[in-house]
């Protein structure tokens, strides 16, 4: 086919197999910053014509380099796979074809990157399903990137709950960032956090003692609150500065509010958690506590409620 030879004869002509990293320079700005982490940095120089097929998509070229001899394993200086760059594009079909010629789905670069982190840094869920049925491990070694962190962070909800149906500790600890929910909260992902709580999650976990309640109170984010309040949440834990929740709160802002509310009105009276908090005023329950006397950063949440 004339389009492969093309590939082949182009790629050889502009870049020597042996080409130095200062060459790297010459590249244009706006090339050099989109290589990043997950995409090979630094070792441009290395890529193949397979790895240029899959990253843009092209199964056809893919198909033909395959069956030309090209290894579907064909590494590049810092260990990306064609996987890895059919996965990062979301390119199903060029990953089902990598797989079905070999491709190792558990392949890792040199910071510990596997197709299926790259697929949950995209959000492919269909490529994260096949990764998975093809014996992809759900789960990250120890010191590798974790694709359910990064799928919690970036709101892929789709791809937490796959990883959670294959398995995937859905309370797995990363020291420096702590459990995928909290990272959830912190991210302020609506979805991924109450996909991990339908899954299973711990709803006190977070990092070291900051909990996911502590999270969403300091991003304000009070649809996330009100999730893990259902959920079980206890507004009275302390952090490593012995604060509660509603004490990381910014000032008088709505999670202050919501906190505030929830502590100062019974759970049984006011389920703030499955009603609308305008539902909630709507039905007179505060009547029944006529002695309370609501704090300013209270009055103005309700007043914006």
């Amino acid at each position: 086919m004339p389009e492969v030879p093309s590939i082949e004869s182009d790629y050889r002509e502009q870049t020597p197999r042996k080409r130095t990293l200062e060459n790297a320079e010459d590249f244009p700005a706006k090339k050099k910053a989109c290589w990043g982490i997950l995409t090979s940095q630094g070792s441009w120089a290395d890529r193949s014509p397979l790895h240029e097929a899959a990253a843009q998509g092209r199964l056809l070229a893919l198909r033909t380099l395959l069956s030309q001899g090209y290894s579907a394993n064909i590494l590049t200086i810092d260990h990306v796979t064609p996987l890895h760059e059919a996965c990062l594009g979301d390119h199903v079909a060029c990953a089902r074809a990598l797989i079905k010629a070999g491709a190792n789905v558990n392949a890792t670069t040199i910071d510990g990157v596997t197709p299926l982190f790259n697929a949950c840094s995209s959000g492919s869920v269909t490529c994260t399903e096949v990764l998975l049925e093809h014996g992809a491990k759900p789960q990250s070694e120890v010191c590798q990137p974790s694709p359910i962190h990064e799928a919690s962070s970036k709101g892929k909800s789709g791809c937490v709950e796959a990883l959670i149906a294959w398995g995937a500790d859905v309370d797995y600890d990363i020291p420096h960032l702590g459990t995928p929910l909290y990272i959830a909260c912190m991210s302020q992902q609506l979805q991924c956090t109450r996909a991990l709580l339908d899954g299973g999650a711990n709803v006190q976990k977070g990092r070291f003692l900051e909990t996911p309640l502590h999270a969403a109170a300091q991003k304000n984010c009070t649809e996330i609150l009100k999730v893990l309040l259902e959920f079980g949440a206890n507004i009275n834990s302390k952090n490593l500065e012995l604060k509660r929740p509603v004490e990381t709160a910014p000032p008088s802002s709505l999670a202050e509010g919501l906190l505030l509310l929830y502590e100062a009105t019974p759970r049984s009276l006011c389920q703030l958690c499955r009603l609308n908090i305008r539902e909630c005023l709507g039905r007179s329950r505060l009547h029944l506590i006529p002695q309370l006397h609501l704090p300013t950063p209270l009055k103005r949440f309700l007043q914006y409620r």
